[in-house]
């Protein structure tokens, strides 16, 4: 198992490095040093603690990728989820909501953390917005299919199966969901929220669109699927980018410096891109038939507590939680699963030549 997690424990220890010397830059003191660092720890556990379903997530669709693109998540990917979602990202917000340039932006959040923490928490309600459109159509887009043949709970997932015949069903609920809570807000958070949610469903239709073209050029050209490609690059790129928003936000809790939070949360991002690895590898969805349904609830739950967010502050360890709740329960219900196609199994009787008997 350490063989996965080289990378990341290297990445950790940069990170830590980095995180010692800007801690010695800001208080020269030793004290100050370690709890900076300390920090940097905690962000890192948290991120990993709660993104496993991330992880598991991701390992659906990477599994299906080629080689080469599995390594280019890993490399490309883990600079985009590093640098871009948790230092440009940032950036770009404050830069929009304060009208300043990039350069400015950058000094607003080196010199005047407590400005830049208000604008970033300011924009909650857009990023809420958007990342909670974009997961729920990614958790209802799985159980919305009617070729999904394994059932966790399964008087809920049949009938959702067989309303896949209903098209664009998935979209009709997460606009009313929008239109609903826009309701409980005042006139400009509420187009901000709609708007917001509005470009998150686009994303999504736009990311699944790409798949589609590329998937039939690759079919004709004899190259294989869409999933061996750009489509499910760019999938992953912006699931992982829903998944980091509330992260993102939610680090100011611990710190409003933003590099510091930029490498705490790393280093969870790099785990979690190992873990993903892990699970494909080892073949994890398969042996557990039921984890990644466990995933998707847990994405559903996300995206519910992401839109309410707006409304009802709701705490990160909240979040996490209950993702990991169905992820357990989801794991537990696995385990009995093969534990009794085994006992099954071995109820069959033998023939003179060894082989099964079946009736």
């Amino acid at each position: 198992m350490l063989q996965y997690f080289k990378g990341s424990l290297a990445f950790t220890a940069l990170c830590l490095a980095i995180g010692a010397w800007l801690g010695w830059t800001i208080t020269h003191d030793v004290a100050g040093t370690l709890g900076i660092v300390w920090i940097v720890v905690v962000l890192g556990v948290l991120e990993v603690s709660l993104s496993f379903d991330n992880a598991v997530v991701n390992a659906t669709v990477l599994r299906d990728m080629s080689p080469t693109w599995q390594r280019r998540f890993l490399t490309w990917g883990i600079v985009i989820a590093v640098f871009g979602m948790r230092i440009v990202f940032p950036l770009v917000i404050v830069a929009v909501a304060a009208r300043l340039g990039p350069v400015d932006a950058v000094r607003l959040a080196a010199t005047d953390p407590v400005t830049y923490e208000r604008i970033i928490t300011g924009a909650h309600v857009g990023i809420s917005g958007f990342g909670g459109a974009f997961l729920a159509m990614v958790g209802l887009t799985f159980f919305l299919d009617e070729d999904k043949d394994t059932h966790w709970i399964a008087p809920v997932e049949r009938r959702f199966a067989g309303l896949s015949r209903i098209s664009g069903l998935a979209i009709a609920i997460v606009l009313l969901a929008l239109f609903g809570i826009s309701r409980l807000l005042g006139a400009d958070a509420a187009l901000t929220f709609l708007t917001a949610g509005l470009f998150g469903l686009v994303a999504y239709v736009a990311v699944q669109a790409i798949g589609a073209v590329m998937e039939s050029d690759g079919a004709a050209a004899g190259a294989g699927g869409a999933k061996s490609g750009l489509a499910a690059f760019l999938y992953l790129e912006v699931l992982d980018a829903s998944f980091s928003f509330d992260g993102v936000i939610g680090a100011f809790a611990l710190s409003n410096n933003l590099f510091v939070i930029a490498l705490g949360l790393g280093i969870g991002a790099m785990f979690v891109r190992s873990m993903t690895v892990m699970l494909v590898d080892r073949g994890t969805l398969t042996e557990y038939r039921y984890l990644e349904h466990g995933a998707f609830y847990a994405i559903i739950a996300l995206a519910a507590i992401m839109l309410i967010s707006v409304r009802v502050e709701v705490p990160e360890t909240v979040t996490g939680l209950i993702g990991a709740a169905f992820i357990g329960l989801a794991f537990v219900a696995s385990v009995r699963a093969n534990r009794h196609a085994v006992a099954l199994e071995d109820a069959v009787p033998v023939g003179p030549g060894g082989e099964r008997l079946r009736a």
